[in-house]
């Protein structure tokens, strides 16, 4: 949730009128992310979030949105967004596509224990189901074939050492064939800064469903090992917190050594991206690759089992 796009306050006050909020109070940019611009709005009526999307096509906003409104009137802690008298989701504002939601409570943790992985696991699984079956759905935008074609672009770009590394990763990944695993609409974004807790230690929020789409469940599951869990038994809380809600089938056993991989992989590539070809605004969140170039090596010269 960077700011690449500045907004005024008058031209914000104009924007907000059809969702009749009441007067708008303040408005101030959100420096965390890396994607889109991220606002909090205060109004008359309460406090929301603003987000102008910098780089999404009118489908795939139609479907993000429509995924958090399915979601949240399901029950899930999720952004709600506010729709205009004429039914409108997003409307344009400073250039960009931009929709208001609804701001949740809570706060997102630096440390985690076994038990919010847990909790973490049974949320995903919950998501999963949720979604099933949505219409239209987009498949997932940082899925396989971005992963290839991603990599391949960024060779030349990167040191040797990492190239040889990036090289023979893509060659493996291209082997693996995972149409046959169970699927659906992923997250695939569930990090640490994209669950909120309220002062209770309840999950109160689920945030930026922005790189959602369809692909197979496990690799959603891997995302969230690949940030949450630090150790055995935070990765075995995770998976039994899933596990509660969805059974995992053998073929996914299987497959998880290798897309633990993947998972990793696909935001070293999205974190080389950002180092490599910046884009300018006027806040904007930078985040190490070698985290997940380190977390890759690793999966490499040791790949674990799921616990079961």
């Amino acid at each position: 949730m960077s700011v690449y796009t500045p907004v005024g306050r008058d031209e914000l006050a104009v924007w907000l009128q059809p969702l009749g909020l009441g007067e708008l109070i303040d408005h101030a940019g959100i420096a965390a992310g890396m994607q889109n611009s991220n606002y909090f709005v205060t109004t008359a009526s309460g406090r929301f979030v603003l987000t102008l999307f910098e780089n999404l096509e009118p489908a795939a906003l139609d479907f993000y949105l429509a995924l958090q409104d399915r979601l949240a009137h399901g029950g899930l802690p999720c952004p709600q967004p506010l729709a205009d008298g004429e039914g409108r989701r997003w409307r344009p504002l400073a250039g960009k596509p931009a929709a208001l939601l609804s701001c949740l409570p809570g706060a997102a943790l630096d440390d985690v224990t076994a038990g919010h992985c847990r909790i973490v696991g049974a949320l995903l699984a919950r998501l999963h189901q949720a979604a099933a079956g949505m219409p239209e759905a987009l498949p997932n935008p940082c899925g396989a074939a971005w992963r290839q074609q991603v990599g391949a672009s960024l060779l030349p770009q990167v040191s040797a050492d990492e190239a040889a590394l990036l090289a023979d990763e893509l060659a493996f990944q291209a082997t693996q064939d995972w149409t046959g695993l169970p699927r659906g609409v992923i997250h695939a974004d569930l990090f640490r800064d994209n669950v909120l807790w309220d002062s209770h230690g309840q999950l109160s929020g689920v945030l930026d469903f922005y790189f959602a789409g369809e692909d197979a469940w496990l690799f959603d599951l891997a995302v969230v090992a690949n940030d949450w869990c630090a150790d055995d038994a935070a990765l075995a809380a995770l998976v039994a917190g899933y596990s509660s809600v969805r059974t995992l089938v053998e073929a996914e056993r299987q497959a998880w050594p290798a897309m633990r991989r993947a998972a990793a992989l696909r935001f070293w590539l999205l974190r080389l991206e950002v180092r490599h070809r910046p884009r300018q605004g006027e806040v904007v969140t930078i985040k190490n690759p070698d985290d997940f170039r380190h977390l890759l090596t690793r999966f490499r010269l040791a790949p674990t089992a799921l616990p079961r």
